[in-house]
């Protein structure tokens, strides 16, 4: 069980994303719950997943994402001990391109 299984959490965030109609809103929403720098880290931590599936070096993701080498770690981990669902939807947003 990895350490965010161990506390519970709240559905009501997740039930209120499924219910955000297209980008523009989901945008927004977030806009308005996240400050800035929380969602230019989200941001950039999906960037950072997106170049490690398209085999880039951590060189390569620093020097376009400006992310730490242990921001690109830990976000490589998503790939081997997350719940493999970045990598479900970053195949589904390949096949739509």
């Amino acid at each position: 069980m990895s350490r965010r299984e161990k506390k519970p959490h709240s559905p009501d965030l997740y039930r209120a994303v499924l219910l955000l109609k297209d980008e523009e809103e989901c945008f927004k929403f977030f806009r308005d719950i996240c400050s800035e720098s929380e969602l230019l880290a989200m941001e950039q931590r999906f960037n950072v997943a997106k170049m490690l599936e398209d085999g880039k070096t951590y060189l390569e993701i620093q020097e376009a994402t400006n992310a730490s080498t242990a921001t690109i770690s830990r976000v490589g981990r998503t790939f081997t001990e997350g719940t493999g669902v970045i990598t479900k939807i970053l195949d589904e947003m390949d096949t739509d391109k």
